[in-house]
């Protein structure tokens, strides 16, 4: 019994051992895991896509669409025609994400333009796009906004494009003639910032002009109520460098042809100081320097007094309602109290001009590229106004509400 034991004691240890043998030669000879090349494949697609933009080749820009999609291939096609007046430099798409279940996929990605001359870095729009794959590719099924992205403008209509000497507006539903005024008033705006700012910047500006408020509001993914008598806006990234997304200044038609010469080389002139000053409008930069800024370079050496360019807070300070603060960041939200805004506005010009008149135009910019260089906003202000001007929030404010006194009293 002893003996039998041990000999099946030892079959036992022969069969582990020829168990373990089959277990190695099968893991030796099972097909390595796949990678998954979703992304890469999707990226791929998307580069003959761009290169077929860059080229005008209708057919190859088609070719990534679903054959079966027939409406998404016919809104393609009239977005693919509509760009024809367009100076493109470059078009690029950058996979971020990619969520894929069977055959389905749906991609994250960035679409990003450079528009030939006056881009010098891409304009980037987030995109959210549905695919399908079919005999080992992939096909777009449809194109739509990434989240809190807006339209393009091409998306909204044929794309007709005026150059100007130092502006390009490209507008969607507008008379050829219309855009060339709104070339030639942005023409005088780019050299009226050049003399205020005095920094380097690209020089030139695009204009986007939609049909109506409400593609203006699509453009920017936003209610149109939150630009009703709105003119114009300025898209772009605040402390942007040379490689920050482009800015646009995207006008809004109804309230533009309502205002007169005077009020459309304004409301140029200040969008166009936007975009100059971009590199140096940063998270530490508060919305009445900013607004403010942009408003005194508008009015300097307009002639416009204070009680014609602040109305609404001569009318404050005249009922005995002096602010008691600088605007807050809040006083300057859209879709509000159309009188609170205004007298945000005003009042920042006004501490504007106070600066540029007390200590010198050199200093106001000074101080603007000293708080913007500041990295948070908790002391940016401070720390600036003692650097550059030699004073304090508080003695500033005193001195400000003074100002306001004597100039709107």
């Amino acid at each position: 019994m002893a003996g039998q034991g041990r000999g099946g004691s030892r079959r036992r240890r022969r069969a582990v051992a020829l168990g373990a043998a089959a277990l190695v030669l099968a893991s030796g000879c099972a097909a390595p895991a796949q990678p998954d090349t979703t992304r890469q494949d999707i990226q791929t697609v998307l580069d003959r896509r761009a290169a077929a933009v860059v080229g005008r080749d209708e057919s190859a820009y088609l070719a990534a669409v679903d054959p079966r999609a027939g409406s998404e291939r016919a809104t393609e096609q009239r977005e693919f025609r509509n760009l024809a007046e367009v100076p493109l430099g470059s078009w690029d798409y950058r996979v971020k994400s990619v969520r894929r279940t069977g055959t389905l996929a749906t991609a994250e990605i960035d679409l990003r333009y450079r528009i030939k001359g006056y881009d010098r870095a891409p304009a980037v729009s987030a995109r959210t796009l549905e695919l399908r794959a079919d005999g080992g590719r992939w096909y777009i099924a449809a194109d739509r906004p990434g989240k809190g992205a807006g339209r393009l403008l091409w998306q909204q209509g044929k794309v007709t494009a005026v150059a100007g000497a130092r502006s390009l507006v490209l507008g969607v539903g507008q008379r050829a003639a219309l855009l060339r005024e709104v070339a030639a008033v942005e023409d005088r705006a780019v050299p009226a910032v050049d003399s205020a700012w005095q920094e380097k910047w690209a020089g030139r500006v695009v204009v986007l002009m939609p049909s109506s408020l409400e593609a203006m509001a699509s453009l920017l993914g936003a209610p149109a109520a939150s630009y009703r008598g709105i003119a114009a806006v300025t898209t772009g990234e605040a402390g942007g460098s040379d490689s920050a997304p482009a800015d646009r200044v995207i006008v809004n038609p109804q309230a533009y042809a309502i205002l007169g010469a005077f009020g459309q080389r304004v409301v140029a002139t200040h969008e166009t100081t936007h975009v100059a000053t971009r590199q140096h409008t940063t998270a530490a930069t508060p919305l009445w320097l900013s607004e403010g800024f942009a408003d005194w370079v508008a009015y300097r050496g307009s002639g416009r007094t204070a009680p014609q360019a602040a109305p609404e807070l001569q009318s404050a300070v005249r009922g005995g309602s002096l602010p008691a603060t600088l605007p807050s960041d809040g006083d300057f939200g859209f879709g509000g109290d159309a009188d609170r805004l205004a007298r945000a506005y005003e009042g920042g010009w006004l501490a504007c001009k106070l600066i540029a008149e007390k200590w010198g135009e050199a200093k106001l910019t000074a101080f603007y590229r000293a708080v913007g260089a500041h990295k948070t906003r908790d002391g940016a202000e401070e720390k600036a106004m003692n650097d550059v001007l030699g004073t304090t929030p508080e003695d500033f404010a005193a001195r400000w509400r003074e100002y306001l006194r004597d100039q709107l009293g």
